[in-house]
């Protein structure tokens, strides 16, 4: 099964620049999509041809901001958020079997302390909810912009951004506590040592064209799937955002 994640910032601006035309043939069976700055009327009728029989989104309550969209060939459960208050339309959570997927648009940091302060909150809810889940006996994957990098090797200017919120010990340390909790970081899983892979990109300074970016999304899976997973990739190829698609192949 091959799942994919991608920040479009801004739904109908991708629609428009026929951003979605590379799914046809990529064999994907969900795509999570965040940021999507839309509401349900007002989703491009394209979306509705790209060949996925299940899409669910949650809008925020403001126009024009946040908001996540799932899109399946398979059948799951859905809801929003069952952890945190969320009228920004950050969160969906699908299930199916004994699979909990999640789509998440987490909080940004840097528009203040008071962001930041949300943004942590945000966190350890949600690391707090996924471990009662998986303790459960549930198997748990999450997909999506997670706002952090996680180490060094997973942007291109450490030094200059160690006082950036997306590079805070604070959030790195969450980072390092989900991982202590038993969650994969697939793309590391994989691709331990690779460098120069990346999923934004300023649109400042020419900065995609010369790859000075940050690795921010992620798929993260329980422990209990860690043979299911086959590859975890950045498709730094696919244009149209300012963050470039994730994905992971999985036996499930």
């Amino acid at each position: 099964m091959r799942l994919i994640s991608w920040n479009v910032n801004g739904l109908r601006a991708v629609v428009n620049k026929n951003g979605f035309e590379w799914l046809r043939d990529f064999g994907v069976d969900y795509i999570g999509l965040q940021e999507i700055k839309a509401k349900d009327d007002q989703i491009p009728k394209e979306i509705y041809n790209l060949g996925f029989d299940n899409i669910v989104l949650n809008s925020a309550q403001k126009a024009g901001y946040s908001g996540v969209m799932s899109m399946a060939k398979f059948g799951y459960e859905s809801n929003k958020c069952r952890f945190f208050e969320d009228s920004e339309g950050r969160v969906l959570e699908h299930r199916f079997g004994n699979i909990v997927l999640f789509n998440i648009y987490f909080p940004n940091g840097q528009q203040g302390d008071d962001r930041l302060e949300y943004k942590m909150a945000f966190y350890d809810k949600f690391l707090e909810y996924i471990k009662e889940l998986n303790a459960s006996g549930l198997e748990i994957i999450f997909c999506g912009d997670v706002n952090t990098a996680h180490r060094e090797i997973d942007l291109k200017n450490p030094k200059a951004n160690s006082k950036t919120s997306g590079f805070l010990p604070v959030e790195r340390a969450w980072i390092d506590r989900v991982i202590e909790a038993g969650f994969i970081d697939t793309f590391r899983y994989i691709n331990a040592d690779k460098i120069d892979a990346y999923s934004w990109w300023s649109y400042r300074f020419n900065a995609r064209a010369k790859n000075v970016g940050w690795r921010i999304d992620y798929f993260f899976i329980s422990k209990g799937l860690k043979d299911k997973l086959k590859d975890a990739f950045i498709l730094n190829e696919i244009e149209g955002s300012d963050h470039c698609p994730v994905g992971i192949d999985i036996d499930l």
